[in-house]
């Protein structure tokens, strides 16, 4: 069910970019938001009067960290390669680790995590990543950390999915005003963008989250957070087959460190990935 959420959540993005030449980064991600919002909160029902306050800004704060990091992705991934997102973005998630770790040992996975994504960028060569895509993945990675601290915080106070149902309520109003201005009403609303947004949302979003609740009701954290650590490959794959991504050999060793480092942070602990 993990690996399957994997490739949901990757195949997902990878159509969603189908988009970007319609709709622009973010109007793919106005639409899949906005379906992922319509499907959860239909599913789930939330009644905002039966939550106090200080808990209804906690959904928000959690719907922000979420429609951002969605937004950021997309806006980056319109610049450079998926599976190159996707690694960058681990950052997050292993920052969390570590930073709620008290061993040692975590900092060598940084600094696998660091030459992966140094390795990545290029800074130095003539076919290093786009730097503003960089730097919207880098700010994807920070939205996904403090997403994870979010979600962790809401599972103790909102009943099964229902504080992801009211985030989702309020993540998909981040990328309206870039959605609205990269392309037009009529674009956003034609039957195939339409389709292939529901599409999308189901697919990122929807579907992976029950698999990955159900999944961590039967696998040990340790466990589930290995086989996340799969997802920048699963994303290359995803990238290749649906975009026709090429990455070169210098990508693919990048991508094996991020893994590693993200693989060996888990085994030692820390926190796993919480996909978005």
């Amino acid at each position: 069910m993990v690996l399957t959420a994997a490739l949901s959540v990757q195949f997902g993005a990878a159509l969603g970019a189908t988009l970007f030449d319609t709709l622009g980064p973010g109007g793919a991600s106005l639409l899949r938001q906005f379906f992922a919002a319509a499907v959860l909160l239909a599913l789930w029902r939330p009644r905002v009067r039966s939550y106090r306050a200080s808990e209804l800004r906690l959904a928000a704060a959690f719907g922000v960290a979420l429609g951002l990091m969605n937004l950021c992705f997309y806006e980056a991934l319109d610049r450079i390669p998926l599976g190159v997102c996707v690694t960058i973005e681990f950052i997050g998630p292993v920052a969390v680790a570590v930073a709620f770790s008290r061993r040692a040992l975590d900092l060598v996975w940084v600094a696998l995590a660091v030459g992966g994504i140094v390795l990545l960028a290029n800074p130095f060569g003539a076919g290093g990543v786009d730097r503003t895509g960089l730097l919207l993945i880098l700010a994807a990675a920070a939205c996904w950390a403090v997403y994870i601290v979010l979600a962790q915080r809401a599972t103790r106070v909102f009943h099964g999915s229902t504080g992801l149902a009211l985030a989702a309520g309020v993540a998909w109003l981040m990328p309206l005003v870039p959605g609205l201005t990269e392309t037009t009403t009529g674009e956003l609303l034609a039957p195939e963008a339409l389709a292939i947004g529901l599409v999308v949302a189901l697919l990122s979003s929807v579907v992976p989250y029950s698999l990955e609740s159900e999944s961590l009701r039967r696998l040990p954290a340790n466990v589930f957070g290995v086989l996340m650590s799969l997802e920048p490959a699963v994303a290359a794959l995803a990238g290749f087959v649906v975009l026709g991504q090429r990455l070169s050999a210098r990508d693919l060793v990048a991508i094996a460190l991020v893994i590693c480092a993200s693989v060996g942070v888990t085994r030692t602990g820390a926190t796993p990935p919480v996909d978005a």
